[in-house]
């Protein structure tokens, strides 16, 4: 794990992509159907929900969007939806995990499907690379405006229970047990901490560069892959060539 920023490889992209496709309230509300689905649709008692919806209003997504995404979540008005997570191969081999969200199957399993083999891929069998990924809690704390040097906050984390802490001059990124998660999660809010991310996500054990003649067909692969409505996050074991980023 250490070394790994999960922050630099990619969030940058991620936020970039979001940006660009004015997507950005459809990813907050498909989080925060996941969080009510998971704790109940109560913030009080749901810190996860809490943040998300805390999440939402930062990026000034309205009331109303937010209220439809935590009825959707509690199943009002007969919305019923499908956490479904696909395995392939990109370009030249590379790992790629695709976590949807959906109210039809068929046509989400047709629709990544397609995606990967317009762009030189193949949609694999369930374990086919999911073997090649950690699934793991993160949770990131933005170092600006806070009170606490570096060492004290590595100590509150260690104490809480993280396996892991990296920094950079932006942030911290812990990583957790996924059965720690939300303890940890819990114990750093009631410090004080402010977090600006904190999920579940599934961390590479090691990355593939893409080959150079390979990344147009692999981030045309991604970007359509995140363009698909119903793809909630695109997990990737490779990075690109310098040069290309």
């Amino acid at each position: 794990m250490s070394g790994h920023s999960k922050w630099h490889n990619i969030q940058g992209r991620k936020n970039a992509q979001d940006a660009k496709r004015g997507k950005i309230f459809q990813r907050i509300s498909r989080e925060i159907y996941v969080a009510v689905k998971a704790g109940g649709p109560d913030p009080s008692s749901n810190p996860q929900l809490r943040l998300m919806i805390d999440k939402a209003r930062a990026a000034n997504m309205p009331k109303d969007n937010i209220k439809r995404a935590v009825d959707k979540g509690s199943g009002a008005g007969g919305a019923n939806y499908e956490e479904i997570t696909y395995e392939g191969y990109g370009p030249a081999g590379t790992a790629i995990i695709v976590s949807a969200l959906t109210d039809n199957k068929n046509r989400t399993a047709a629709a990544v499907r397609s995606a990967f083999t317009h762009h030189g891929g193949s949609l694999g069998a369930s374990g086919s690379v999911s073997y090649m990924f950690d699934r793991r809690g993160y949770i990131v704390i933005s170092r600006e405006d806070l009170d606490k040097d570096e060492d004290a906050m590595m100590e509150d984390a260690i104490e809480a229970g993280a396996d892991d802490v990296q920094t950079s001059d932006e942030v911290f990124e812990v990583y957790t047990d996924p059965k720690e998660f939300a303890t940890v999660r819990d114990a750093l809010e009631a410090k004080g901490y402010s977090l600006a991310n904190a999920e579940l996500t599934m961390i590479p054990e090691s990355e593939t560069v893409v080959p150079e003649d390979k990344v147009k067909q692999y981030t045309g692969l991604i970007d359509e892959l995140e363009d698909n409505d119903d793809v909630s996050e695109v997990y990737e074991a490779a990075t690109l060539p310098e040069d290309a980023e």
